[in-house]
């Protein structure tokens, strides 16, 4: 049987992400021989109601971007319900910015975002990882759910991806710099720019929504 088929098959079964490397010896192919026929799947999927989601070394079946619209309907009242502003604000820094520790979030947002990750957590809209670089601690990225009810098959589609990753990067470097010694009369100044660019943040998630 054509390798993509039995790509196909297991993913539908799966009904949930799996590497590559798994899905290498469930059908007894080397890891290149995957990824070539996860190609072919995705090429043959196009115009059809099902893509490819792929996020890092990871896949899965997905609804089709055209679909969005009618996925969001079915689902965006739980996913968005009670989120309110500072939800939304957590989740488009984790997008935009994830994998991110909890204290980059914290510090990108100048509180305490314990209790906002667990909720997006249980919602299914942010997953906790191990950090490859300390095993003691964790980072948190966005999850195939939340992938596939913004309607993109990788997180590089998202809306003005580039620009939004980089005004959350000069929001960290103005930061920074604040806690370098800028004087507080400078500090007091530069509060209204702070609050600009936050929303500007936030905003990039409610601009998807609608």
């Amino acid at each position: 049987m054509d390798l993509s088929k039995k790509i196909e098959a297991i993913l539908f079964w799966k009904g949930e992400p799996i590497s590559i490397k798994k899905l290498s010896a469930a059908v007894s192919a080397t890891e290149e021989e995957t990824k070539s026929a996860v190609d072919a799947l995705e090429n043959s999927l196009k115009e059809r109601g099902l893509v490819i989601v792929k996020k890092e070394d990871e896949v899965m079946l997905g609804t089709s971007p055209d679909l969005s619209s009618l996925i969001e309907k079915l689902t965006k009242e739980e996913l968005v319900r009670d989120l309110g502003k500072a939800g939304l604000e957590t989740l488009s820094i984790v997008l935009y910015q994830g994998p991110i520790s909890r204290s980059e979030i914290d510090y990108i947002r100048g509180v305490n975002s314990t209790f906002i990750l667990r909720n997006l957590m249980i919602r299914g809209l942010v997953e906790r990882v191990q950090n490859p670089g300390d095993q003691r601690s964790f980072l948190y990225k966005a999850t195939f759910d939340l992938l596939q009810y913004l309607g993109v098959s990788k997180i590089e589609d998202l809306p003005e991806f580039s620009q939004v990753k980089a005004d959350i990067e000069s929001f960290k470097k103005q930061r920074e710099e604040e806690i370098s010694g800028i004087s507080p009369e400078k500090s007091q100044e530069q509060v209204p720019q702070e609050q600009v660019e936050k929303n500007q943040i936030s905003d990039s998630i409610e601009s998807i929504e609608e």
